[in-house]
């Protein structure tokens, strides 16, 4: 082991795991003021509920050996991390085996985290904490086996993804929109004004998001070296890139720049290089940041085309932008960097990992958010939709006036 590489992966997990807060004010600015403290309480529920299942089970089911040979999902050997102590004998990487499972918790937290902004202002908090809850045991471990516990997409289909990019961001969206089919619009959604309340929070936790994903990214190098250098500027060079481009093309479409654009362009390019980026040059992040900047812009138009009520838009930063991420890393991986070299067989390879993605995690997930929604229900009644859910479900208001 190496104690330089340690502290990194300590650093890195604490990072991580700020980006739920950080995502939580994201959101949270962008919903109603009747409706933050639900949004922020969606996101922060994920660091307990998530924790508990991933602890018990889902670790073991994402990084233990195989079960029937069909590279879906672990066995349960690992269950309840009674095997795992500071050495590495079980994962043999640079740091002890209990700080990689920490590691991979936080990517297991913020996983279901990112589909709160596509249910916002309209979703019982008893339905989301159960829908977390066994979500993140029977699709998220088993995506986390496919791609990095050494199944069905990394061995079979060969598709590679370096921090999440299949396994987080793709997936999230996939089953973002599952849900929201499921749960329906909003009340009143192109009738009546539905305004962002605070930009000012979620330009700071887009803020946070940024720094967090240095931890994120370079993290997943799981050592402090080269290799997570590479991954530190192919970050920052990607959201730099793509926050600018959206910038631009919202003035070329619309005349003026607006900080909550500028914010979202960061966003879908910190997205779009998580996959590539340990495999791809800073030169290759200018172009991968220039596609998610401008594809993810015109690809908030889906919803109003296909009339499905995607509150935050998850399905147009995290779905696209992972696709475009996933996508141009088969064209643009670097040998010498990552190991692997981008060709025509490799494109092959991720557009494959990519559709397997859709398909696994929309599937389970309306399955799931259906029998959810034919026992306890999904949404909210409307008297509470209408008075907001922070006093109907939490008894809180973010907002008081002095009296």
């Amino acid at each position: 082991m190496d104690s330089g590489a340690t502290a990194w992966i300590l650093t890195s997990s604490a990072l991580v795991l700020f980006m739920t807060p950080g995502l939580a004010l994201f959101y949270g600015g962008m919903v109603r003021s009747k409706n933050v403290l639900a949004m922020l309480m969606k996101n922060y529920i994920a660091m307990g509920v998530v924790t508990i299942t991933w602890i018990t089970v889902g670790f073991s089911l994402a990084f233990s050996g195989d079960v029937g040979g069909l590279g879906l999902f672990g066995n349960l050997d690992l269950w309840g991390v009674r095997e795992l102590d500071l050495t590495n004998a079980v994962f043999g990487y640079q740091v002890p085996d209990l700080l990689f499972m920490a590691f991979q918790m936080m990517f297991a937290i913020i996983t279901p985290a990112l589909i709160a902004g596509a249910v916002a202002e309209r979703m019982k908090f008893s339905a989301w904490v159960v829908f977390i809850a066994i979500w993140s045991v029977i699709v998220y471990a088993p995506m986390a086996h496919m791609v990095w516990g050494g199944g069905f997409i990394a061995s079979d289909i060969g598709a590679i993804d370096f921090a999440g990019g299949l396994v987080v961001h793709i997936n999230a969206g996939a089953a973002a929109l599952a849900l929201i089919l499921v749960l329906g619009p909003r009340i009143g959604l192109g009738r009546d004004s539905i305004r962002a309340h605070s930009l000012p929070l979620t330009i700071l936790g887009a803020g946070i998001l940024w720094v967090g994903w240095f931890g994120f990214n370079s993290g997943s190098a799981l050592g402090a070296d080269g290799g997570a250098s590479n991954a530190f500027v192919t970050t920052q060079v990607a959201a730099a890139v793509a926050a600018t481009t959206w910038m631009i093309v919202e003035i070329v479409k619309n005349g003026k720049p607006t900080s909550l654009g500028f914010a979202c362009g960061a966003v879908a390019g910190l997205v779009a290089i998580t996959p590539a980026a340990g495999f791809v040059t800073p030169l290759s992040a200018i172009i991968i940041g220039i596609a998610a900047g401008g594809i993810c812009f015109y690809a908030m138009q889906l919803k109003s085309l296909f009339k499905f009520d995607d509150s935050l838009d998850v399905v147009a930063v995290h779905l696209v932008g992972g696709i475009i991420g996933a996508l141009l890393l088969g064209i643009l991986a670097d040998e010498a960097i990552g190991g692997v070299a981008g060709n025509a067989e490799q494109l092959l390879r991720q557009a494959g990992s990519i559709v397997f993605t859709l398909v696994f995690s929309f599937v389970l997930t309306y399955i799931l958010a259906k029998v959810i929604d034919a026992t306890i229900g999904l949404r909210v009644d409307e008297a509470d939709e209408q008075q907001g859910l922070d006093l109907a479900l939490h008894g809180e208001q973010a907002y008081v006036l002095a009296e």
